[in-house]
């Protein structure tokens, strides 16, 4: 056998043995992360920009920061929760008046979980639907909102709405522009969005 064979060969035979252990046993359980990291992690991946706040001072400052960052202070914006209007009046903005919004400042249903997404109803929307709203976007919601599934969120709503169910229930996952459009993207539309998350638990 040549020096060669030996030394190289000896490595080779290092990184099969390395592949080998690194292939997933059917037997290994899956490591499942707790809910809200669970959320956090698929939210960033689609793009959204997540801000973790201790108390509703927290909140105030980060939504100040965020109308920084973008320039917002002079604009118009859309609310039509009335417990988040003092953010705007605290900042002077003017809202829901005949000129286009730059911004929509709302609350939400749930947090999904498993896909990274944020649950909306007509308790938010009203009649519109995500693409007549706009682009950008500041959401308020707190850590008890996180539910694992879709469907989970669906029932949480039942739940709380028995008599007054709301319509126009739909779901915002994709938080940045997909350079090239793929039937994964088709009919959805993409929300320049920041959740400012309050912890509640």
């Amino acid at each position: 056998m040549s020096l060669f064979r030996k030394i190289f060969g000896s490595l080779g035979e290092e990184e099969d043995n390395d592949k080998k252990q690194e292939i997933k046993s059917p037997y290994t359980p899956d490591i499942t992360l707790p809910i809200d990291e669970q959320f956090t992690f698929n939210f960033k991946n689609n793009g959204g920009k997540f801000i973790y706040c201790e108390n509703l001072d927290e909140i105030a400052e980060n939504f100040e920061n965020i109308l920084a960052e973008n320039d917002w202070f002079e604009c118009n914006a859309h609310c039509y929760n009335s417990r988040l209007l003092h953010l705007l009046d605290e900042n002077k903005l003017t809202y829901n008046n005949a000129s286009p919004a730059v911004f929509f400042l709302s609350s939400c249903e749930n947090l999904i979980a498993d896909e990274g997404s944020i649950l909306f109803s007509s308790n938010q929307f009203k009649h519109y639907k995500p693409n007549e709203l706009p682009t950008n976007m500041v959401i308020f919601a707190t850590t008890s909102q996180i539910v694992n599934s879709k469907s989970d969120g669906l029932r949480r709503i039942k739940n709380m709405h028995e008599k007054n169910y709301p319509s126009n229930i739909t779901t915002i996952k994709y938080f940045e522009e997909v350079k090239e459009q793929d039937f994964l993207h088709y009919g959805s539309c993409h929300k320049n969005l920041y959740l400012l998350l309050l912890e509640d638990l």
